[in-house]
This record gives structure tokens, sequence and C-alpha cells, in this order.
């Protein structure tokens, strides 16, 4: 049985696993199995006293502190550390008045849109339901409805957070400005998010869907939607996906065994003009499988239709300032369907509202970013030295191209190094979020992360 006290400390609310006990493993476990997580303590967090005494905790011993929500963007090991799982903590509360949600620290956009759909209003989620609201959101939020509203960060209104001296504070842009903009783009870098407010925007529906095309369509593809997408308005939010099924059970059968293009779109507008819009696509190749059509907003999930099954996944990404016909060559070669590569490969165009300033200014950086180029690999056991390097090449080809900023919720374990992580802030952003660190968290006990070190 899990320990709901430690020796000297407060109760907790929640559980306390120490290595050897049972559920341990499945408490310090999130999706993606790259990072094994090996902390001295995992405490699972019911509320925010839990977080607070975790904190105290960690700061009695000196360790750093770790934080899982739902584990998709792992960058680092908790090994020896203080983790603490916030998958209890999913409450959420919506005003349609108002229209504005709240969600706790461990809460899923799944746990969101059920409750924002029946009053017609949407979240700036992200392409997976699955992924944790504050991760998500407070590293920037690129997702289906962005390149219309913004980043999801440009959205919030209230970040409740336990600080490194274990204070529940109720950030705002009026009540700690400086905070407010840090974690609203350097997010667990400066303490655990508890939970956050956020506005909604009125969206009930979308014309959505995908258009799956075969391997030997997959140039003229990939160059049709290179010239296609800078005449898309900003209602239309869109990615291509280079992938490589495998001839397993648990692919669907039109899927398994075959490399295919997959071009997802997430429109807006009427049905009738989304199907204008994608027609000079459509007439390109014809399509293994064609998904798009009207969709509720409750299923935006579908389009994208990521996986829900943990997994080792090793994973990196680049920023584009352009993407032509150089760029899309050198794309094929590294992860088309005659590359041979395990790559598989997912190309987002942003701009629109993503350039633009907010109306809040916060830490997001990358806004000139014309499209994300996110890259991952199914590790294999031991493996991981030969699908860096397919990842290096990747990069390597793509040097012409790379505007040399990363989008900070796309990093991996690749960047995690200091001079990596410095890519997805400006220069003077960066000077200005360590000083930030060092007010707040001057130790560093929150670097379990892509880490933003204290101004010393």
């Amino acid at each position: 049985m899990p320990l709901h006290t430690l020796a000297g400390m407060r109760s907790f609310g929640g559980p306390v696993f120490r290595q050897g006990d049972d559920g341990y493993d499945a408490e310090r476990t999130g999706f993606n199995l790259t990072i094994d997580h090996r902390p001295e303590v995992v405490v699972g967090a019911t509320g925010p006293e839990d977080v607070i005494a975790a904190v105290e905790l960690a700061a009695s011993r000196g360790l750093a502190v770790g934080v899982l929500a739902t584990g998709h963007g792992p960058s680092v090991a908790a090994d020896g550390q203080v983790l603490i799982n916030m998958r209890r903590m999913d409450e959420v509360r919506v005003d349609p008045a108002a229209r504005t949600a709240w969600a706790g620290g461990g809460a899923r956009w799944s746990h969101v849109i059920p409750q924002t759909a029946p009053h017609g209003l949407a979240p700036l989620n992200g392409s997976s339901v699955n992924v944790g609201v504050a991760g998500y959101t407070l590293g920037g939020g690129v997702g289906p409805l962005g390149r219309q509203f913004g980043y999801a960060a440009d959205r919030v209104r209230r970040i409740d957070l336990v600080t490194a001296d274990g204070r529940l504070r109720h950030v705002t842009a009026e009540s700690e400005p400086e905070l407010f903009w840090a974690v609203r783009g350097g997010k667990g870098n400066f303490g655990v998010v508890v939970g956050l407010e956020f506005d909604l925007v009125e969206v009930s529906r979308l014309y959505g869907g995908g258009l799956f095309f075969p391997a030997e369509a997959a140039a003229d593809v990939l160059h049709a939607y290179r010239r296609w997408a800078p005449t898309a308005p900003e209602e239309m939010s869109t990615s291509v996906l280079l992938i490589d099924f495998p001839p397993i059970p648990q692919v669907p059968e039109v899927f398994r065994g075959r490399y295919l293009v997959n071009v997802r779109f997430a429109y807006t507008g009427t049905v009738e003009e989304g199907e204008r819009l994608v027609a000079p696509l459509r007439e390109v190749a014809t399509p293994v499988l064609d998904t798009l059509g009207e969709v509720p907003y409750a299923e935006v999930g579908g389009i994208y239709n990521d996986p829900t099954d943990p997994m080792p996944a090793y994973d990196s990404s680049l920023s584009l300032r352009t993407l032509d016909e150089g760029a899309v060559d050198a794309i094929l070669a590294q992860a088309g369907p005659d590359s041979g590569s395990p790559l598989i490969v997912e190309l987002r165009q942003l701009g629109g509202a993503y350039s633009r300033p907010p109306a809040v200014p916060s830490a997001v950086g990358g806004r000139d970013t014309a499209y994300t180029l996110f890259a991952t690999c199914v590790l294999p056991p031991g493996g991981e030295d030969g699908v860096r390097a397919v990842h290096d090449r990747l990069h390597e080809a793509m040097r012409p191209w790379d505007s040399g900023t990363l989008t900070y919720n796309f990093c991996g374990p690749r960047d995690a190094a200091p001079d990596r992580v410095k890519l997805a802030f400006t220069p003077e952003d960066w000077e200005r979020l360590v000083k930030v660190k060092a007010a707040y968290d001057p130790d560093n006990m929150f670097r379990v992360n892509l880490n933003i070190p204290p101004a010393a």
C-alpha cells in the first residue's frame, strides 16, 4: 500500500510512492516511455495542499521537483528527485456567460471539450485531446484553431501556481505581471501549475478531416501543398503527416503496412467554402481515404487521430522560415517513401494569428515562424543512438530553411541542452526569463524540464 505521510512532513491527501512500493511504476510512467523516471518519491496529488507538501518535501531534502500530467513531452528524467503526478487534479469548470473555463493541473482536453461544446464554445486545444491542458497551453499551444485565434497561452487569464517557497499564488497580469508573462511560454520552470483559467471561443463545428494519399503521390502532394498553403485563409489550419504504418493488427486495414501522406484540415467556415478551398489538393491524386466533412467540435480529436496508447518515442523539431521547392525535396529525401527512414514527420502551417502580438504580452517565442517540422520515431530497445542519428541528419538537411528558433512544446530530449532551450525565445525574452526565474526559483528547484536557469 502507498504511504500518505513521510517522516517529519505533513500528511498528503493522495498516495505517496517510493521505489519498491506497489503502484510506484504506474505512478511514475507517462505517455511517452522514452524518459524512464526513477524518482525518490512520487506524490499522487489530489489538490493544491498535496503540491505544497511535495514542494516543501523537496526543499527540505535539497531535491528538484518534476511534474507529470500526461507525460506526452518528457525531456529530462526525474531520477532521485520528487515527482508530482497531477492526473487526479482533473476538475473542469465552465462559465458559458463569461466564455471562460478553469482546468485543474492534471486535466486533459478530453475533460474540457465535452463541457464547453454544449454551449457552442471551444478551447484552443491541441490536435490530440489526450494532451494535458496546463503543459500544452503554457508552452504556447499550437492547435486546430490557432491560425485564426492565436496561441493558447495568449488566452490565459489566471494561473494558480505553487512556487518554490511553497506558496499558492493566483497569478494574473495585474497581481504579478512578470511571473504571469514568464509562465505563459516558459511553463513549468517557475512552479507547479495546479490550475488555470482561459478564454473560450465561439466555435461549435468545423469543416475538417483528412486526405490520405498513397506513397507514389507523396512528391506531387507535398509540392502542391507548399504552393497551396500560402493561399489558405486564417480560418483554415492545416498540417501534413508523412508516415509508414507498420503491418500490425492494431493499425486499421486501410493503412496497415502502407506509406501514406495525410493532409489534415480544420476550417471554421462553411462546408461549401471548405470544399472549394480543398479542391486543388483533392485533384492532385486519388486519395486512399477522404474523411473531409462537417465535424461537431466535440469530435475535433478525430481529425488528427493521434495515438492514444503509451509508447517510447524519440522526438525533435525545428522551425522553418519558408517552405519552397528545395525544402520539400529535402523533407522527401529524409523521410519520403523511398528514404527507408523510420521518421514520422509532421509539417504544420503557422502564420495568421500566431504571428500577431497578443493583447497581453507573453514569453511565447517563434511568432515569425512559417511552419514547424516535427519528427518522431518509435524507439526500439537500445536504439536511441541510431534514432538520434536519423534526427540529426534531418536537421542538417533542413539547415538552409531553419529559422533558428524552436517551438517550445515540440522540443524533445535532443533539445534539453541550455543552448537549445534558448532558441525557443527571443534573446531579449531569454534575459528577462532568467531574471524572473532568479526571483521566484533561485535554487532552480524546477529543473526537471526544458530548463530556464536562474540568472547568476
